[in-house]
């Protein structure tokens, strides 16, 4: 049967998906709008299905605050294409207003809320029918402060929040917003960073810090037998080091011989270095939280190179607390 164009405006708001799925769906449907919301969905989870072992790299993040709450949706697609369509980044839009409306914590509860006659989750799945692509809710963070304020980043792909104290000049924490986007911090400060990335971390620097001191006795080692520690690095840069000349067949198997044996002894003698390996790897601890933690980092803004807590000092403000999504591999 023939379905008027009102018609099929009415079923697109309500479903989002394309005009002329709308189209077909009605005619097959006999103009019944529900079941043609039916079939609507059931041609996205379909093809959901079918595609639910694809990749989906790319997509569209966005923040947005409304009363004091601020909120990030960001929805994964497959293809850059799509990523920047209009009806894609108009769904979430959609979405994200729903979430700021409805002041949604989690996202599994953004998933079940329903917008109109439908879940976000199935908002999505009929709008990865309409595209043939795999879509998916990729993640969302909300805040709520005195003071928030969102940045999104040009393409659509890095978006943040922050959340400030009561009184917080709005400039000052745009500013920090894009800081977050810019530098990626792991934590507020290094009392915020979890105690299990810390002793992660510390365990990393210690591990590095012992292969640099077996590498350093290799070096000199070598050094002292006359060789090049460059030339000398490795098997494979020892045997095409002697075709080039660089080395003689006898500098090449002494440079083999330290290679196989200073490490072992290298080694060994590390426990005797306990102190000295623990004193350098809390160094690069330190070092990791100072370029980790926000208030730590130099500020984006400021020519001079100033760090955040600085700044903040200055201008009287409190930070409580960021979130930052991102879709771009970092």
């Amino acid at each position: 049967m023939a379905v008027s164009l009102a018609d099929i405006k009415k079923l697109r708001d309500i479903t989002g998906a394309g005009m002329m799925d709308v189209k077909k769906a009605l005619e097959e449907a006999n103009g019944d709008f529900e079941v043609a919301k039916d079939l609507l969905r059931k041609r996205g989870q379909a093809i959901a299905a079918k595609r639910s072992d694809r990749e989906a790299s790319e997509g569209c993040v966005l923040a947005k605050v409304k009363d004091n709450f601020g909120a990030i949706v960001g929805v994964k697609c497959e293809t850059d294409f799509v990523a920047k369509n209009e009806d894609f980044v108009g769904m979430v839009k959609l979405i994200l207003d729903a979430a700021l409306d409805n002041k949604v914590r989690t996202k599994e509860e953004l998933k079940n809320l329903k917008i109109g006659n439908f879940t976000v989750a199935e908002i999505i799945t009929e709008r990865s029918g309409v595209t043939g692509e795999k879509m998916e809710l990729a993640d969302y963070a909300c805040l709520e402060a005195p003071v928030v304020d969102a940045y999104n980043h040009l393409g659509n792909k890095l978006s943040s929040l922050v959340a400030a104290e009561a009184g917080a000049d709005h400039e000052t924490v745009h500013g920090i917003s894009m800081q977050v986007a810019a530098m990626s911090p792991i934590a507020l400060d290094a009392d915020h960073v979890a105690e299990d990335v810390k002793k992660h971390e510390l365990e990393v620097a210690i591990e590095k810090t012992k292969q640099d001191e077996i590498n350093k006795a290799v070096e000199n080692a070598l050094r002292k037998a006359g060789l090049n520690p460059a030339h000398c690095d490795s098997d494979d840069h020892i045997a095409s080091n002697t075709t080039k000349g660089w080395l003689t067949e006898e500098q090449a198997q002494v440079a083999r011989d330290i290679r196989a044996k200073v490490p072992v002894e290298a080694e060994a003698n590390l426990a005797a270095q306990a102190k000295k390996i623990e004193m350098i790897a809390q160094g690069r601890l330190n070092k990791f939280l100072k370029e980790s933690t926000l208030v730590e980092q130099a500020y984006i803004m400021s020519e001079s190179k100033e760090l955040v807590k600085d700044v903040l000092k200055a201008k009287g403000v409190q930070i409580l607390d960021f979130r930052r999504i991102t879709l771009s591999a970092e």
